[in-house]
């Protein structure tokens, strides 16, 4: 199967057939399927089950792409080229978190997927350039430790070779338990960059029947969120989904480039560092923001006005709905600081 084309793709040639086209679009749904299918059979092992997906069908595109790039630019620093990387590669997170912050799942779904097929390509091709086998399970390993999910790469190989030879389940015959689901939530969240990884496993596992209650609480309350302030949301999912792609970008130049000894070591010199126009970017952002949000400010105004002249409850319910969304979507904005 072929993989699942993202916007960095480009658009197809106008002199591709129909049929091609056609063709392209069936095996990027498909992909997407898989994915999701995927995510769904084995919520437990989510990070390496797609760790190891995206290695068994990016690694050889990877190497044909650093070979490529390679002889047709000979005197140009691999150091440019995987910034280049790093930096287009940001451009299409940018896309997929803007679709992936939508409240319509058949848009937010392969948005996500999308982001995160995104970044394991970049890892895997800056391996590439830099010599390093992406095919090798060590490499898996080491985008898992980038990426947060495992404190070592040594712990990240573990894992992946408990999963790799065993088959994906078949579909569940009952119900997993939420418990389950929100600790998946939880990993996928550690690895497309949204939350950071416990400090150590007694964090991880402290109160489990809390983590589950406030998890399915947040989970809820977000989803909310995205139905009355959809166009906030979008934009900070655009906006944490570029941001960790540069930063996992930098990490990624940083361990492979040989300015890192460990994985470990590469995370901490990704985070000393900021792309250039980085403050323009972000005052965009918070323009973009800061408008989003005044919309939804005038409609509390203007249902506490009425709603001294009327008897209507709805308003009352709408203007309560509206304001419990802004603290939330503030709160979100300065998580991310």
């Amino acid at each position: 199967m072929a993989r699942p084309a993202t916007a960095a793709d480009g658009p197809p040639d106008d002199a591709e057939p129909p049929q091609a086209q056609e063709g392209r679009i069936r095996h990027t749904l498909s992909g997407w399927r898989r994915l999701a299918r995927i995510v769904y059979r084995d919520p437990e092992h989510i990070a390496e089950r797609l760790t190891l997906y995206s290695a068994q069908h990016l690694a050889e595109p990877s190497l044909e792409w650093a070979k490529r790039t390679r002889d047709e630019r000979p005197d140009t620093p691999r150091a440019v080229i995987a910034d280049e990387l790093r930096t287009q590669s940001a451009q299409v997170a940018r896309i997929d978190g803007a679709v992936s912050g939508t409240p319509f799942l058949i848009a937010f779904v392969p948005g996500y997927l999308a982001y995160l097929w995104q970044e394991g390509r970049m890892v895997l091709r800056t391996a590439a350039l830099y010599d390093h086998d992406p095919r090798e399970l060590t490499t898996s390993a080491e985008m898992l430790t980038l990426r947060g999910v495992h404190p070592t790469v040594e712990a990240a190989r573990a894992a992946l070779l408990e999963v790799r030879d065993v088959p994906l389940p078949d579909k569940p015959a009952k119900r997993r338990p939420l418990r389950a689901w929100v600790h998946s939530v939880y990993v996928i969240l550690i690895f497309g960059g949204f939350l950071a990884a416990p400090s150590d496993e007694r964090d991880e596992s402290a109160h489990p029947r809390l983590r589950t209650a406030f998890g399915l609480l947040t989970g809820g309350v977000i989803w909310m969120g995205t139905w009355v302030f959809p166009l906030t949301f979008m934009i900070l999912m655009a906006w944490g989904c570029e941001t960790h792609a540069r930063q996992l970008g930098h990490r990624a130049l940083a361990f492979y480039g040989s300015e890192a000894d460990t994985a470990q070591a590469a995370i901490a010199a990704a985070e000393k560092k900021q792309d250039r126009g980085h403050d323009k970017r972000a005052i965009l952002r918070t323009t973009f923001l800061a408008l989003s949000v005044v919309v939804p400010i005038g409609v509390i105004a203007y249902v506490v006005r009425a709603s001294k002249s009327s008897d209507v409850g709805w308003l009352t319910a709408i203007g309560a709905i509206v304001g419990f969304s802004l603290v939330l979507a503030t709160t979100v904005i300065a998580s991310r600081r």
